[in-house]
Parts: C-alpha cells; sequence; structure tokens
C-alpha cells in the first residue's frame, strides 16, 4: 500500500480551491492508498510537516499551494528517492507551469496517480535551494511590494511593477561569471533553472530544469525610460534588443554586496533578506524526483 502525503497550504489562491479528503479519496481509494492531508498554519511549517512526513515513510510528498509551498516542500526531498508531487493553486505557479502541470486540480491529481517523474535540477544560493528562480533588483522589489497588496494575479503584479519602479533604489555588487569579475549597480540580477517565472512571464526561454546550467540575465543601471522600455520587452519576451542586457549560461555564480548590509532577494516568488552580503548560486544536478508529464 502506497503512503502519499498532502501538505496543502489552505490560503494559497486567496484560499479559493477545494483540496479536502472527500475528493482526495474520489482519486485514492482506500484499499490501495494510504492517505495523509497536512494544513500549513504560519510560513515555514511546510518544512516541519514535510520532514514529519519523510519520518513517517511517505512514498510521496505532494505540495498543495503556490511556488513558496512548493519551494518549502521540495527542499526538504533534495537527493532522496521520495516523489514530490504537485497541485498548483498559488497565484503564479511558474515551477508547475514549466513542468506542464494541469492547473485543474482534478488533471493534477491524475498525473499523480500515474507517477511518471523525471529528475530536475535544483539551483542553491548559500544554503537555501530555488527550483525555478532567484533575483536581486528589481524584481525582489517587486515581490516585497507584491506580497504587502490586498490581492493577488496578474493585475496586481503589474501594479507592484509600476510602484517598485518608482521606489526602486540601486546597491553596487561585484560579481564573477566564468572567473572575470565585474562591478555592477543592477536593476535586475536575475538567476534562473526554469524558463518561467509565473503568469507565462519569462526572460530566460532557454532554460531548462535538466541542462546542468543556471541562465543568467544582469541588467545594469538604467535610466527610468528604459525601465519601463524593459519592462515592456518582457511582457512581449523582446528584452534582449535592450543592448545593456548581459546573458550568460553558467554552473556557479559568486555576488557579493559592496557593503555590510544584507542582501535583499527573491527565490521562487518569495522575498528574503540574506544575512549574509555574500551569495554563493550553484546547481545540483538531477537532485529532484518530481512527478510531471
Amino acid at each position: 500500500m502506497q503512503h502519499i502525503h498532502f501538505i496543502i497550504n489552505p490560503i494559497s489562491g486567496n484560499g479559493k480551491h477545494v483540496i479536502h479528503i472527500d475528493l482526495i479519496r474520489e482519486h485514492f481509494p482506500t484499499n490501495m492508498y494510504n492517505i495523509t492531508l497536512k494544513y500549513t498554519e504560519y510560513n515555514k511549517h511546510a518544512v516541519i510537516l514535510t520532514n514529519n512526513s519523510i519520518s513517517e515513510n511517505a512514498d510521496i510528498i505532494v505540495a498543495c499551494g503556490g511556488d513558496g509551498t512548493i519551494n518549502e516542500v521540495a527542499s526538504c526531498l533534495i537527493n532522496k528517492p521520495i516523489l514530490l508531487g504537485i497541485i498548483a493553486v498559488g497565484s503564479g505557479n511558474g515551477l508547475a507551469s514549466n513542468l506542464k502541470i494541469p492547473k485543474n486540480i482534478g488533471k493534477a491529481i491524475s498525473l499523480i496517480k500515474k507517477q511518471q517523474s523525471l529528475k530536475i535540477d535544483v539551483g542553491k544560493v548559500n544554503e537555501t535551494y530555488f527550483f525555478s528562480n532567484m533575483g536581486i533588483g528589481i524584481d525582489a522589489e517587486i515581490i516585497s511590494q507584491y506580497e504587502n497588496m490586498p490581492t493577488r494575479g496578474l493585475i496586481t503584479y503589474m501594479k507592484a511593477s509600476l510602484k517598485s519602479l518608482r521606489s526602486y533604489k540601486y546597491s553596487k555588487y561585484t560579481y564573477k561569471l566564468a572567473d572575470k569579475q565585474a562591478f555592477t549597480h543592477p536593476f535586475l540580477l536575475f538567476v534562473s533553472n526554469s524558463n518561467e517565472m509565473g503568469n507565462k512571464i519569462t526572460i530566460t526561454p532557454k532554460a531548462s530544469l535538466q541542462d546542468g546550467l543556471l541562465d543568467v540575465i544582469i541588467v545594469p543601471k538604467i535610466g527610468y525610460i528604459k525601465m519601463i522600455v524593459f519592462g515592456l520587452l518582457v511582457l512581449v519576451r523582446k528584452h534582449y534588443l535592450l543592448n545593456e542586457v548581459i546573458y550568460k549560461q553558467l554552473d556557479y555564480l559568486v555576488i557579493d554586496k559592496n557593503d555590510d548590509t544584507q542582501i535583499n532577494m527573491q527565490i521562487d516568488g518569495e522575498f528574503y533578506q540574506m544575512k549574509s552580503n555574500s551569495l554563493k548560486i550553484s546547481i545540483i544536478k538531477k537532485a529532484l524526483n518530481v512527478i510531471a508529464t
């Protein structure tokens, strides 16, 4: 009998999803599956619940939530044989979309039953994992603004973006790409493991979850007009037309902030404040077993 544990964020997607025991039982009969549902109650609670499920010998652990919840669950499963299932009910759902996991909950559950899996790469920044992307600069500012807004979705994200463009302040960083050191005051320094940020938005269309590489986009300090132009180009996937854009594929990157203040960043669409002013970013090849198409 298979043991499948569901780690559910009840407020993902404004709490409008319908993931409950009766729905799960429709798909997983008790004579074949041992089902456990666990609900998160606070930030990082999914980490505790997942580690408990690992101790309880779960065969499959299903993250039910947005990219933040998926990150918390998946971070516990690095280099473990346990399969990660995903039911994406967040506002962005970048990783799920990249993996072609259906938005429809019933179809996502059916996919989990098939248990067709693949091994994907995992990004790591210092001791924190990311599966889609991480960044410093304007994207971190946007996420910070977005998290403080009362609603979710693409329109709210656009409002947060416009507000961030008006308030963004530059900081000086040193970065090392392929043993070449450079300085920048980044408008954006974005590192991606997948080809989608969420809501079908991408600035790294060549990125792959299985190529053993990170895709890096650096946009140095630019004027307000070019900020607007860059934002519009991102929406139509033509951001590379901006001459200032630097694009690299690599497996390791070091970023240092040129003062002693902490680094504001986003990891898989969640705002983070790193206590360190130095970031070591790397890729762990094929380190996560995830159920996908």
